[in-house]
């Protein structure tokens, strides 16, 4: 996996992801600190609020960036977004009222929502070939995982010489140390689209995206990927501290098996990949956290909770969770033009987050008003549904080349070549408006 980062572009831009990630997880302590210091007991509603806002603003503000992120420079574009979130990191030390707060973290995380698709899509234009791109797409995997161990971790150190409010310097020093990095190499912009209105490339890549079966399979397995991180990051906290009565560091360890089973997932992924297709390995994975969730609701039912068969069943759905997500890139990179990828790569991102934002307060509601046995069952039940979507949606037979007719164009067409009926690698675009069994 790590011969990848022999390639130089690469590699400075996996350490631009490294750094920022340690910079963002440096301020969500310290944001938790800091809202503490202005609020009080109401830290949490606080924290809660941010949260709110950081959802609202990846499905809005995501989709907006991809429609422009392809008529401009990517590296300018990217540099220029991470000087807008160091900005925003910068003026966090010095407020005073929790409006300020909620308005920086909304100009924050407004340019993270325009800067991780547009980064994300870049990643198949620098790695063009397949098996590389896969191993690219766990190596990231394992950057998030491992940047969930190392920015506490990192953060609790530095706590113990300074102040929270330094922690926001970090986050400001990651992601300048990201532009310096993005800066120092050329990147590949794909050839400008056809000049469009601005409705059309707002709404390009979601249209895109809802026409493509397997895309549309891949937004199903997206909400059962949420329904169960959802049971975990929302809840852990009330099983281990509440239910179990143990102490912060055991919070910590169930975490950190949530975080052990997903990067476990993310180093077996490339070579099972090679053999295995990404529909049996994804929608095997959502059923992983399906049976998971389901078998630890039987358990509490009838013996009660246990902590080490909580630290296996969150060991479980962090291998099923990564087997899902992981190779999402993929199915995008097969289902746009390279000019399409920054729209369909942002409907991702806001389509996904959309599935957060439905499934974060529904775990937090149901764990509260019925207990975990509810709460698990019922988020296990959301999962299967979107693992049975998938199954519905995402054809088993899924091949790249499609023979296909047009209808839809005059046979002097520039693309059909004085032929209706052609087979060629296939996506939705301007001569392929809807997918090939309905053309």
């Amino acid at each position: 996996m790590l011969e990848i980062l022999a390639e130089r572009t690469y590699r400075h831009l996996f350490a631009a992801q490294v750094v920022a990630l340690l910079g963002t997880g440096l301020a969500t302590v310290a944001l938790g600190l800091l809202a503490y210091d202005l609020a009080g007991d109401g830290a949490a509603m606080v924290l809660g609020t941010v949260f709110t806002i950081k959802m609202v603003a990846y499905v809005g503000i995501a989709p907006v960036a991809g429609a422009f992120a392809n008529r401009v420079n990517r590296r300018a574009f990217l540099v220029a977004l991470d000087v807008v979130r160091a900005g925003a990191a910068l003026c966090l030390p010095f407020v005073t009222e929790v409006w300020q707060v909620y308005a920086l973290i909304f100009v924050l995380q407004s340019a993270s929502a325009a800067f991780t698709p547009t980064f994300q899509a870049t990643i198949p234009d620098v790695l063009p070939e397949e098996a590389r791109y896969t191993r690219a797409l766990s190596l990231s995997r394992l950057a998030y995982d491992l940047e969930n161990i190392a920015s506490p971790t990192l953060a609790a150190l530095l706590l113990a010489v300074m102040s929270y409010n330094s922690l926001f310097l970090g986050t400001v020093a990651g992601f300048a140390a990201s532009a310096l990095l993005v800066v120092s190499v050329l990147l590949p912009s794909p050839k400008p689209s056809e000049p469009r209105g601005v409705y059309d490339r707002t709404t390009r890549g979601i249209r895109i995206y809802l026409a493509t079966p397997r895309l549309r399979g891949l937004l199903a397995l997206n909400l059962a990927a949420s329904a169960a991180g959802a049971m975990v990051l929302v809840n852990s906290v009330v099983l281990v501290r509440g239910t179990l009565g143990l102490t912060e560091s055991a919070l910590a360890w169930s975490m950190f098996a949530f975080g052990a089973g997903s990067m476990l997932a993310a180093l077996l992924l490339p070579r099972l990949l090679d053999r295995a297709p990404d529909r049996l390995v994804m929608v095997g994975g959502a059923a992983v956290m399906v049976m998971t969730l389901l078998a630890l609701a039987g358990e509490i039912a009838a013996l009660g909770l246990n902590w080490p068969i909580l630290l296996s069943a969150w060991l479980l759905v962090g291998l099923g969770y990564s087997a899902v997500l992981t190779p999402s890139g993929r199915l995008l990179r097969r289902s746009a033009h390279a000019e399409d990828r920054p729209a369909l790569f942002a409907a991702q991102f806001a389509l996904s987050h959309a599935c957060w934002l439905l499934t974060y307060p529904l775990s937090g509601w149901l764990m509260t008003q019925f207990g975990p046995v509810a709460a698990l069952g019922c988020l296990a039940a959301l999962a299967g549904a979107g693992a049975l979507a998938a199954l519905r949606f995402w054809p088993k037979q899924d091949p790249e080349i499609l023979e296909h007719t047009h209808d839809n164009l005059p046979l002097d067409h520039p693309h059909l070549k004085g032929e209706r009926r052609h087979a060629h690698p296939f996506v939705v675009d301007d001569e392929h408006p809807r997918w090939a069994s309905s053309l």
